[in-house]
């Protein structure tokens, strides 16, 4: 089965999604993209984030990516939707290590941070990446949860 990734950006990250999208394609990924479909400066990095957060929430897709200036704005974003645990990653290990340990769907880049072949490779890291079945990493996500079921109102219907 192919692993279909959400992929969104504001104006700080659409240059990188632009890259990125062709490539994810030619690399055998189906690509949900979610914006911005053009470069618009006023654009704001929460309704692209929220957009990745909640194709990923939904189930219809199993890995979200969201590029904004630093990622930093993105990723508090999306980790206000349930189901979500993203970080920004601007190094495989991290990329690779939060979905291994922590279960991370979605991740967030920082376009002023990181150019086009690190980005690549971070991506790469992310997707081929699996969580670890062991029992310390399932406990933890287990607590992670709990916190999430008591702390997060789900909306109806979503």
């Amino acid at each position: 089965m192919t692993q279909r990734v959400a992929i969104g950006a504001d104006h700080g990250g659409f240059p990188l999604k632009a890259e990125l999208v062709p490539w994810l394609r030619e690399s055998g990924y189906e690509v949900l993209d979610l914006g911005a479909e053009t470069l618009v400066p006023t654009d704001d990095y929460p309704d692209y984030a929220l957009a990745v957060a909640g194709a990923v929430a939904s189930g219809k897709a199993q890995r979200g990516i969201i590029i904004c200036g630093s990622g930093v704005g993105a990723c508090i974003v999306a980790n206000k939707v349930s189901g979500v645990r993203a970080c920004p990653c601007h190094d495989t290990y991290s990329a690779h290590q939060g979905v291994e340990h922590d279960d991370m769907n979605v991740l967030c880049l920082g376009a002023r941070v990181v150019g086009g072949a690190l980005a690549r490779e971070v991506v790469e890291a992310f997707l081929k990446a699996e969580f670890l079945n062991e029992e310390r990493f399932k406990r933890r996500l287990q607590k992670v949860l709990d916190i999430e079921s008591r702390n997060m109102v789900k909306k109806k219907g979503g």
